[in-house]
């Protein structure tokens, strides 16, 4: 069968990623150095993903709703990334909220589905849900059960961020093509435009007075663990990032399976690896879960990532500072030990 060996497109792939050197990877030896380092792949990311505008514009924010549940007030707001383009989110405070002091808060983002909606205990049909429920767990309102404020943001091209088309299709369709294809078409990305998104959402956190920046968390899972992971690497106003079901190798997840193309940067490969990336969080907090059964985030892949980021939280001095856990699940939001790594690092 010696005549068929050079036709397997993704071993092909594999031996070219084999054959690249990622000309950014870790290789520092002094905190100095690696500080250096980070500055360096930092600037690398930020023009890999697209860039940034040069200045932001005004947010024009717009609460348009407030509703009291028995255990938290939801409050719907409206606030502006970028000319043309509005963020719709939900800010949620625990009903033991007295104001007297500022609360620590966590961004929550979203994974591939409904949209924010589906982290918030809202059904499809504006009914509430009677118990966490999803693959997604409605971790917001686990947050805020958790005594953080929340401010929940729909992700670009999801819910109610989407075009005509996927409008019509229902809840579950995504806009992500083909928006993520025009942003590549651009010389953008959609991790990009996702990232400047959750930037601008700490800036609308920055003019919410209950709110304590020096304590400031960012959350996700799926496409909302590959924002979370690159606005943490990027913003470091970010103490704390939790990565579900994300965090892995390029190398055994998105070259190797089908994703979403918003999940792909040009070039990245020729620059670093994902654990290079989490790198730049040290030596802020991450911490990484992912199911045993995850078929899109390999987990044997994700022991090996999480084993090399440590070097790098090693040098800093903050190998208190990453964290991870394996839960016996699929793709899917676990949050049991993330809620005690939090408790210790916000």
């Amino acid at each position: 069968m010696h005549h068929e060996q050079y036709r397997d497109t993704l071993a092909f792939s594999k031996l070219l990623y084999a054959d690249t050197p990622r000309q950014l990877e870790f290789r520092a030896t002094t905190v100095a150095e690696a500080a250096q380092w980070q500055a360096t792949l930092r600037d690398k990311l930020i023009e890999l993903i697209g860039g940034f505008p040069h200045e932001s514009c005004d947010l024009h924010p717009q609460v348009l709703e407030s509703r009291e549940f028995p255990n938290y007030i939801r409050k719907t707001v409206q606030f502006r990334s970028r000319p043309g383009m509005d963020i719709f989110g939900y800010l949620l405070f625990s009903k033991d909220f007295d104001g007297s002091a500022p609360l620590p808060a966590i961004l929550c983002l979203a994974g591939h589905g409904r949209g924010v909606d589906d982290i918030v205990g809202i059904e499809e049909d504006g009914s509430m849900r009677g118990e966490y429920g999803g693959y997604q767990n409605d971790f917001a309102l686990q947050c805020v059960a958790h005594g953080y404020a929340v401010l929940a943001i729909e992700q670009f091209g999801f819910g109610h961020r989407r075009d005509a088309v996927a409008r019509e299709k229902g809840g579950g369709s995504a806009s992500c093509q083909p928006s993520a294809g025009a942003a590549l078409l651009l010389g953008h990305t959609m991790v990009g435009w996702r990232v400047y998104d959750a930037m601008r959402a700490l800036d609308y956190l920055e003019t919410c007075p209950e709110i304590d920046m020096n304590r400031l968390g960012v959350m996700g899972i799926s496409g909302g663990g590959t924002t979370t992971f690159f606005t943490a690497a990027i913003d470091p106003r970010v103490k704390a990032a939790v990565v579900s079901g994300y965090f892995n190798t390029f190398r055994d997840s998105i070259l190797s399976l089908s994703h979403c193309i918003d999940n792909y940067i040009p070039n990245v490969l020729k620059y670093a690896e994902m654990h290079d990336i989490a790198g730049l969080i040290a030596p802020r907090a991450l911490f990484v879960e992912s199911g045993t059964e995850d078929t899109i985030f390999p987990i044997e892949a994700t022991r090996f990532a999480v084993s090399r980021a440590e070097s790098i939280f090693k040098l800093f001095g903050a190998d208190d500072k990453l964290g991870f856990e394996a839960f016996e699940a699929g793709h899917s939001f676990h949050g049991v030990g993330a809620f005690q790594f939090l408790r210790r690092v916000l």
